[in-house]
């Protein structure tokens, strides 16, 4: 517990992360935020001034929605809703004009709309929209003259939405560079840590760095959708066309970055492992671990600097040709421990995009078949290393 003269600047330095945090999400979605509202001010004059319709409530409310999706997805997914809110609004409008307004009329119209997207073949997303649109289609009655141009008016709305999704997507394509370098910086602090754990003996540390390697997935997760996304963006945008290559470039690192994550897990449960047991880990394999971390330093670097990152791959061969060697007094975790920083080499240099051929001829053969991993099926595939 802090004690009174510590608590105003652990309050102060929170704050100053809250602060840090919320500033960060705003500009991730400040792109949006202005697509939102261009598109609504479009879609509002297209309808009123264009169209004629003095009050189009649904161009804007339907451009506003449209945009407010994933944009890996986002064409697909805005017709999805352009086709639903076009639906609830048409049914909405058609039962309205006829019936009027009310409790049965609610109950009936919200049934119709989403049953006929079904039977169109709607998905759920265009289902509930159709629902919700001919709910409110139905509770605000139109004013004289305003029957069935609420429909219209949602169409204009969605297509304005899908032109601005196509052409000018709405997250940057820098997102998934940056996230693979944030990745990789995570594999570097993990192995950091996992050095201090064998070096310490901390058993409380090297539970935490587990739990921590553990979640890293979640971050390549968020990766690969950012890498989808990015691809789908430039192959959707044709002011986007001319950096596939780059896009595809950062898709082409999901597999070796998976790779070296379920291989880092391994080698941070057998430290977590030796810790417990009390066993030899030598301090060369330890330098192992530390040089990785730092070869995983110089990638991110390259990434965040916007360069494909081949700087470190004199460093990762060095580091293969080190770890062949064998330290005798090695436990059974040390040896484990050293099979993966071997596999997690071929998988750096893979990252780099030196030819799996390439990178596993930079691994030597050790003197003795050790490191075949722990069994606990978490770590290298057979065929991500070169036998010892």
């Amino acid at each position: 517990m802090p004690s009174a003269s510590e608590l105003p600047a652990r309050v102060a330095a929170r704050s100053r992360t809250e602060a840090r945090i919320r500033t960060d999400r705003l500009s991730g979605r400040f792109v949006f935020i202005v697509q939102c509202g261009i598109g609504a001010a479009l879609a509002w004059w297209l309808a009123k001034d264009v169209f004629d319709h003095p009050l189009p409530f649904f161009a804007p409310v339907t451009a506003i929605i449209s945009l407010g999706l994933s944009y890996g997805q986002r064409v697909r997914r805005a017709v999805e809703v352009m086709i639903g809110v076009a639906i609830g609004v048409l049914i909405g409008d058609i039962f309205a004009h006829l019936f009027g307004s009310g409790v049965i009329q609610l109950l009936v119209v919200i049934m119709l709309a989403m049953t006929i997207a079904s039977l169109f073949g709607a998905g759920l997303l265009i289902t509930i929209q159709a629902g919700v649109q001919a709910a409110i289609i139905t509770t605000l009655v139109a004013a004289p003259g305003q029957a069935f141009t609420r429909w219209l008016d949602a169409v204009i709305g969605g297509s304005v939405a899908l032109i601005i999704s196509a052409l000018v997507p709405a997250t940057g394509l820098h997102r998934p560079r940056q996230q693979a370098a944030r990745v990789v910086d995570e594999i570097a602090a993990i192995l950091n840590e996992t050095a201090r754990v064998i070096r310490t003996d901390d058993t409380a540390l090297a539970t935490r760095t587990l739990e921590r390697a553990r979640a890293s997935e979640a971050m390549l997760v968020e990766l690969q959708s950012l890498a989808s996304e990015g691809v789908a963006v430039v192959r959707l945008s044709p002011f986007r066309r001319r950096h596939l290559p780059g896009a595809q470039a950062i898709s082409d690192l999901l597999e070796p970055l998976d790779r070296s994550i379920r291989n880092l897990r391994v080698l941070v449960r057998r430290a977590a492992v030796g810790t417990k047991r009390h066993e030899v880990v030598p301090a060369a394999y330890v330098a192992l671990i530390d040089d990785l971390a730092r070869s995983c330093a110089d990638i991110s670097r390259e990434l965040h600097e916007r360069h494909a990152p081949v700087a470190a791959r004199a460093g990762l061969r060095r580091l293969g040709e080190r770890s062949a060697a064998i330290d005798p007094d090695s436990g059974l975790s040390g040896e484990v421990i050293r099979a993966q920083v071997r596999s997690m080499v071929v998988d750096l240099l893979l990252l780099t995009g030196v030819p799996l051929d390439e990178a596993g001829g930079y691994i030597p053969v050790s003197g003795r078949p050790t490191d075949e991993g722990d069994g606990e099926g978490d770590g290298a595939d057979e065929d991500e290393s070169t036998p010892n």
